[in-house]
């Protein structure tokens, strides 16, 4: 057993088992099942058309890539920045701070189907991972622009999900990484299109190829 695997096992043992315990003492009140809700997506026909503009080309370097070309997470409004943010919007039943980290709520990671009831189980995934935009065009973009695409709120590219599947997933595209959750394939080939489209980001053949495949079975 991995030791990631063995981690996420335990949590998951200890929620149930907080749960459990709660029904028990009567306390245990029955809520709606989070859903995680960045912008919707095209539609996978749309999508369709859009992979088919996309420029397709080797994957570039990484050479100069760090995180820190892409600032994040920026201040959005008073206190909050961009991840508090899509904690909010994609949580259920989330109560903030006066500095506004959340304190309580839950959050559906739609990647694994797994749900978590503390903030530091989450991560916000950028879709498009940052070292994949880089080597895709986004090293020849200027600061002010990497920034905008690491704190996209506008386009289905931030959402809150289980932070080991995150991490498992790291800078990979569609060719060598899909979310775990076959039932999310097709919502997430729309996402990855999406936003590639809208910052005329590249692809290559073989996430192309990927892409394709699930969109046709949507």
């Amino acid at each position: 057993m991995s030791r990631v695997y063995a981690r996420q096992l335990a949590r998951r043992v200890t929620v149930l088992a907080s749960t459990a315990a709660l029904a028990l003492t009567g306390l245990l009140v029955t809520a709606p099942a989070a859903q995680a809700a960045p912008p919707t997506p095209v539609s996978a026909a749309t999508a369709r058309t859009y992979l088919g503009q996309l420029t397709v080309r080797a994957e570039g370097s990484s050479s100069g890539y760090s995180r820190d070309m892409f600032p994040h997470w920026i201040t959005q409004s008073g206190t909050c920045n961009t991840r508090e943010v899509v904690l909010k919007r994609d949580g259920v039943n989330v109560v903030q701070d006066a500095n506004c980290a959340a304190t309580s709520g839950s959050w559906y990671s739609p990647y694994d189907g797994a749900t978590w009831y503390a903030a530091s189980d989450v991560d916000i995934d950028h879709v498009v991972p940052l070292a994949e935009a880089w080597r895709s065009g986004a090293s020849s973009w200027t600061t002010t622009q990497r920034r905008s695409f690491a704190n996209d709120l506008t386009r289905p590219q931030l959402i809150a999900v289980t932070d080991n599947v995150n991490q498992a997933k790291g800078d990979k595209d569609p060719g060598d990484w899909m979310p775990p959750r076959t039932a999310y394939h097709c919502t997430y080939a729309r996402m990855w299109v999406h936003v590639k489209y809208e910052w005329n980001l590249a692809v290559d053949s073989a996430e192309k190829s990927a892409l394709q495949s699930v969109l046709n079975g949507c």
